[in-house]
């Protein structure tokens, strides 16, 4: 059983690093100017891409605006891509997760002005009773981010794919060209990393490793 358990984590070390391989082939074409090759990747992860941010956007025309930015950003500065430090597709839907967030700050931003416009300044909205809950999930919110950011890369991207970006774990070991295996035990790590630092203010204590 252990041989064949052995066997299992082999071939999918070998499957993520043939994807790897063949992404940095595409990548090395896109910067030689390669139209071709822009498509090709376009063709293997515009749909993961596209369904990350209409998880984030919601809507779906917008969704569709921010991996064609993304996809258009990479054919105009294809250096900011390097294959020697992760895969294509993690640094890809990295780039799509903070477009997404952009978007949505910005379309948030605009519907503000159009109201504050269309309803005059001089028109006060009185507190509802959820701002408080609000507000401390702003706070809780940040809290998150911060800790997030003081884990290892590797951690994080796992966990960024996995809780906000809504994929399976089987799914970020294929995003990210790692085995399966690994990506759980950087999950597992990681999110004990969470509950020891967020502890029960944001209730990550509970949170099944």
């Amino acid at each position: 059983m252990r041989d064949v358990l052995v066997a299992d984590v082999a071939d999918g070390a070998g499957a993520a690093s043939t994807v790897r391989a063949v992404d940095a082939g595409l990548a090395a074409r896109v910067r030689a100017g390669d139209e071709q090759a822009l498509g090709e990747l376009y063709d293997r992860y515009g749909r993961p891409a596209w369904a990350l941010a209409r998880r984030i956007c919601v809507d779906e025309q917008l969704a569709e605006d921010v991996v064609q930015e993304a996809f258009l950003a990479f054919w105009r500065d294809p250096g900011r891509f390097d294959a020697e430090r992760g895969a294509f597709a993690t640094w890809l839907l990295t780039v799509v997760h903070h477009r997404a967030v952009d978007a949505v700050r910005r379309e948030s931003r605009i519907r503000r002005r159009t109201v504050s416009t269309d309803a005059g300044d001089d028109l006060a909205f009185p507190a509802g009773p959820g701002s408080d809950v609000q507000a401390l999930g702003a706070v809780v919110a940040g809290q998150v981010r911060t800790a997030l950011g003081g884990l290892p890369d590797e951690q994080r991207q796992a966990l960024a794919l996995a809780y906000f970006g809504g994929y399976t774990q089987r799914e970020v070991a294929a995003l990210t060209g790692v085995p399966l295996g690994t990506v759980k035990s950087r999950m597992f790590t990681g999110l004990a990393r969470l509950r020891s630092v967020l502890g029960p203010v944001t209730g990550f204590e509970g949170v099944a490793g």
